[in-house]
């Protein structure tokens, strides 16, 4: 065998692999429509799954990523109240200050800052009281308006070809470069195997 059989046999099997790899992974994607050829009709996986794809999605989303009632518990624990709790205060602060002489002037001559403050203190108990309330009662509304899974399945199965292409390989680019680099190398490893298996 030639020097340059030696040289190109090993190089021509790593193209081929690498070619292969490259190949199946543009086939994941191409032709985004349905093409026939001798009788068989090629279309790219994601494409043609897209729906089946978008469904699934929309249920991985919405029972282990994003669940309503976990968000709900979330802002119904203790830290999340005290997290809102000066909010509340200032609009209850602007509320007895200044919305309620200007709506009730005479009412409010004869509240005195000790009565305001009094107010204040039980207003703020009792909207901290019943925030728990407040926010299982949206738990219960937002599950029956919000199917995230519906949301996230309509989304996805709404995209074009060209996005949903986009999206997989901003994600996956570097696991599909690296599964044509394994091919062109798993190529060149078998390429010196028959290149020795030719010598014996």
């Amino acid at each position: 065998m030639s020097l340059l059989s030696i040289i190109l046999l090993p190089l021509i099997a790593a193209f081929i692999g690498w070619f292969t790899n490259w190949i199946a992974i543009k086939m994941l994607f191409h032709p985004k429509q349905p093409k026939r050829i001798l009788g068989i009709t090629f279309q790219g996986i994601f494409p043609k799954r897209q729906a089946q794809f978008a469904e699934k999605l929309g249920q991985i989303v919405a029972n282990d990523l994003v669940n309503i009632k976990e968000i709900v518990s979330s802002l119904n624990s203790e830290d999340a109240v005290y997290e809102i709790k000066p909010m509340i205060e200032v609009h209850i602060d602007h509320f007895l200050n200044e919305k309620l002489p200007q709506k009730m002037p005479i009412i409010s001559m004869f509240i005195s800052k000790q009565l305001i403050a009094e107010m204040k203190s039980t207003l703020m108990d009792e909207i901290i009281e019943m925030y728990p309330q407040i926010a299982n009662q949206m738990m219960t509304s937002l599950e029956k308006k919000i199917s995230i899974q519906k949301m996230v399945s309509d989304k996805v199965a709404q995209f074009s070809s060209d996005k949903l292409e986009s999206i997989l390989i901003g994600i996956m680019q570097k696991e599909f470069k690296f599964v044509e680099i394994i091919g062109g190398v798993l190529g060149f490893i078998i390429g010196i195997i028959q290149l020795l298996l030719s010598q014996i």
